[in-house]
């Protein structure tokens, strides 16, 4: 594993028992964890920290996700603030359908902006918890991570000097383009699905024009509706892989998602101005093991499912739950089973939710495929969605990630 020579030109090393890479959910849920427990941990990001308050990214919290941040102190604002979801609508063949899958379930989805839960764990870890962190940090590399003293090294903002830290452990936290992606061993296994679509993100300055998430299947391509806040509201247009969004003017947007999106009895689009506009080329990965010597990955940088099924943020809660609580099982106790376990736990639910996002894609992008069956196969999907309890069940399930299999 990486073992770059350091030199360095602050002084002697500091250490701390784990260095986190990335100040993401995963990454400040997993030092908000060790601070309560009374563990040293160092939190480093290549980003401000204002930038990080202000990015938007995901916005659906499962409700067993919600409540382990419940149980760490950690959703008192979200709690507060976040919409209750009970419902989905899917509208196809000119019709609308709507999915109650509390009944079904007895739980929720959270609508609550990633920026916001962000915003709660900084000011949580650094603020309440008094956690070390260093924001707008350059040039972040790791070193002797197959050895039992690691370090991370890194340039500082405030000196513009090279800065070292020992550690026992390094949490990868960082994403998919991080550093700890790149000190993967060559014998990393690295998986992935390509969905050969682009979806075109967009953040609209309106007010929401449904009370839940809406999914519309149509042969022009895939269009959904996601509240993001009273005033602003998310939407996706499926686009080709790569296209460029300066192709996609206002009037173009609005156009097709009001086509995508019609249905018999729904009301008209509340338009606005379009915030964001970027396309995202919908692929999945998953690294195997999550863990390779003393670094230990968690969210994005171990894993990626594409927002077909939203399952991104709570994948990165739910390993930061195991990967926070394995380390103070550890450094508190000298209890190893939650670290030996760690990845063997994790990607049960990482392969179940890729399953779904896989499942869910089909019934996405079917009918925009050009191919007559595989058109005909997601009507049989949504037909069944709606005439089968088990199904139905079935679905909420795995929507919901209520499995207790996990």
């Amino acid at each position: 594993m990486n073992s770059t020579a350091v030199h360095l030109d602050s002084g002697a090393p500091q250490r701390f028992p784990v260095v986190v890479v990335g100040a993401g959910p995963a990454g400040l849920t997993v030092g908000n964890v060790l601070r309560a427990a009374g563990v040293d941990c160092l939190v480093l990001e290549t980003e401000t920290r204002e930038f990080i308050e202000r990015r938007p990214r995901a916005g659906v919290i499962e409700e067993w996700a919600v409540r382990g941040l419940q149980q760490r102190g950690l959703a008192e604002t979200l709690l507060e603030r976040a919409q209750l979801h009970s419902e989905c609508e899917f509208r196809f063949g000119g019709e609308r359908f709507r999915f109650s899958y509390a009944e079904l379930t007895d739980t929720h989805h959270f609508i609550y902006p990633q920026q916001f839960l962000v915003t709660d764990l900084v000011r949580e870890y650094v603020d309440v918890r008094g956690g070390e962190a260093r924001f707008a940090v350059r040039d972040v590399r790791l070193h002797d991570l197959d050895s039992a003293r690691p370090s991370v090294s890194y340039v500082s903002a405030e000196t513009g000097e090279r800065e070292i830290v020992e550690c026992d452990f390094v949490a990868g936290c960082d994403g998919g383009r991080g550093v700890t992606r790149t000190a993967l061993p060559g014998q990393a296994r690295i998986s992935r699905h390509d969905y050969g679509v682009g979806w075109l993100a967009l953040l609209a300055e309106a007010p929401p024009s449904n009370d839940c998430v809406v999914f519309g299947i149509h042969p022009n391509g895939f269009a959904g509706h996601m509240a993001r806040s009273p005033e602003v509201t998310r939407y996706y247009l499926e686009c080709p892989p790569g296209d460029d969004p300066e192709n996609w003017s206002h009037e173009r947007v609005w156009s097709e998602l009001r086509l995508r999106l019609a249905a018999t009895g729904t009301g008209p689009l509340t338009e606005g101005r379009l915030i964001e506009k970027r396309v995202l080329d919908m692929h999945n990965y998953v690294v195997e093991p999550m863990v390779f010597g003393r670094l230990f990955l968690a969210g994005d940088a171990a894993h990626l499912t594409a927002p077909i099924a939203a399952k991104g943020m709570n994948l990165a809660l739910h390993d930061a739950f195991l990967l926070g609580d394995a380390l103070v099982g550890y450094l508190t106790g000298g209890d190893e089973s939650g670290l030996d376990g760690y990845s063997e736990t994790c990607l049960r639910r990482v392969w179940d939710y890729q399953e779904f996002s896989q499942w869910l894609s089909e019934v996405y992008h079917g009918t925009s495929s050009g191919d007559a069956y595989r058109a005909g196969t997601t009507f049989a999907r949504l037909r069944r969605l709606f005439t089968s309890p088990r199904a139905a069940a079935a679905f909420a399930e795995q929507y919901l990630g209520t499995a207790s299999g996990y």
